[in-house]
């Protein structure tokens, strides 16, 4: 248990490593989210005019777009430490107390998957976030104590990936709230040049867009894809990344100019070619691929939904024309799609 809780509370600056090293210390150095961007600029000048800390900010949105990365940048551009913990890791009100103790003034302190924070800890953040101090309880019963720690002036930056789950009483405490969209693949190719410029690799624009197209939309996943491609290069010893190599290395890693893997092809010919193009339920989905239901929902759903190659429908899971399209399948009879759809109406 004595490492558990060592490993949350000694929670870090992020330094060092080469994958956080690529991650950008400024916000015009940050790439994409110009909407974002520009509220934080706004938002953080107001701040350090007033001499005051930042409002407490929530990120939203699906993984690898940058929420940590924005918790660094407000870290820095407020003069700051940033403490890193997750939701799952503070398991009790104690764990929270000891990392909210030891923040000074105008530290980030960024709880990354907040929605999974237990209540009990969840009371605790609360005065924190509100009144910028700690409540803790000591002794049992008529022996107990109420002691009450003031706290620094410091930001709390959460991220979460489903903002749905969060109470109502915790997301109403956030003075920004705001969601990380699917960056374009013009955004992605200058996310992988800038990449291959800290990296120290030469990549021609030929290359950069062939792995942002493949990206899904996900700066993480162009920054994975940016190093698998650099092995590829060094071992063949080629001096500059251009497409053709980019396209086998890419290739290797079984993934499509759409940027779908195996697992995502497996989905679709799953439903067209087992369940006749369905409705079929996720439950039998999962059975025939020998996959979890959680996994199919949570990893490969979202993109297949997002590129119209399958949609949730009452009844199931149903592919699209466009799926039988990238499958190469003939497309059944339109009257045979009006007539789910005709189905679906009527539920």
């Amino acid at each position: 248990m004595l490492e558990k809780e060592e490993r949350v509370f000694n929670a870090t600056p992020v330094n060092g490593e080469e994958d956080l090293s690529i991650r950008p210390k400024t916000l015009d150095e940050f790439v994409g989210q110009d909407h974002l961007k520009e509220k934080l600029k706004i938002y953080i000048q107001a701040a350090r005019q007033r001499g005051e800390s930042l409002d407490h900010s929530l990120f939203y949105g699906p993984p690898g777009l940058g929420k940590t990365t924005l918790a660094g940048i407000i870290a820095h551009e407020m003069g700051g430490q940033l403490r890193v913990t997750t939701g799952p890791a503070l398991e009790r009100p104690g764990d929270l107390a000891a990392i909210l103790s030891n923040l000074e003034d105008n530290d980030v302190l960024f709880i990354d998957e907040i929605h999974r924070l237990s209540a009990s800890v969840e009371e605790i953040l609360y005065p924190g976030m509100e009144d910028y101090s700690l409540h803790i309880i000591v002794g049992k019963g008529p022996l107990a104590n109420n002691i009450c720690i003031s706290l620094p002036n410091f930001t709390l930056v959460a991220a979460t990936t489903r903002l749905g789950l969060l109470t109502s009483p915790l997301r109403a405490r956030f003075g920004i709230v705001e969601q990380l969209a699917l960056y374009e693949i013009e955004t992605l190719t200058e996310i992988v040049h800038r990449g291959s410029r800290v990296l120290g690799i030469d990549i021609n624009d030929d290359a950069a867009v062939e792995i942002a197209k493949r990206s899904r939309g996900t700066p993480r996943v162009a920054l994975r894809l940016l190093r698998r491609v650099r092995d590829v290069a060094e071992v063949r010893n080629a001096g500059t990344i251009d497409a053709p190599l980019s396209i086998t290395a890419l290739d290797m890693l079984g993934l499509d100019s759409l940027g779908l893997d195996q697992g995502d092809r497996k989905i679709l010919k799953v439903i067209v070619d087992l369940f006749g193009g369905g409705p079929v339920g996720l439950s039998t989905i999962a059975a025939a691929m020998n996959e979890e239901q959680q996994t199919i929902e949570d990893i490969y759903e979202p993109y297949l939904i997002q590129q119209g190659l399958l949609e949730r429908t009452p009844r199931g899971r149903k592919a699209t024309i466009n799926a039988y399209q990238y499958l190469g399948r003939p497309c059944p009879a339109e009257n045979s799609f009006q007539f789910c759809f005709q189905d679906e109406d009527s539920l």
